[in-house]
């Protein structure tokens, strides 16, 4: 993960192994494969609502994937 992000946070999941989150609303993603993509202008409320998801997978595929620019980092 990149480093200096304010919310550095390992996550429970299948899918996300760890998210970070800057104050310019960056958010990165780790997968558990290994990837890493950075996502653009996500709200702090979408950080938070991925944090404390049961299912963090399933709301990353239902209210992030699709919904931000992002790009591909590692």
């Amino acid at each position: 993960m990149a480093n200096s992000k304010d919310l550095h946070t390992p996550l429970d999941s299948s899918l996300l192994k760890a998210a970070a989150y800057s104050t310019d609303q960056t958010l990165e993603l780790e997968f558990c494969q290994g990837a890493v993509y950075r996502y653009f202008g996500v709200p702090c409320t979408v950080v938070e609502n991925l944090i404390t998801a049961t299912s963090k997978g399933a709301y990353f595929n239902r209210h992030i994937r699709d919904s931000f620019h992002h790009q591909r980092i590692a």
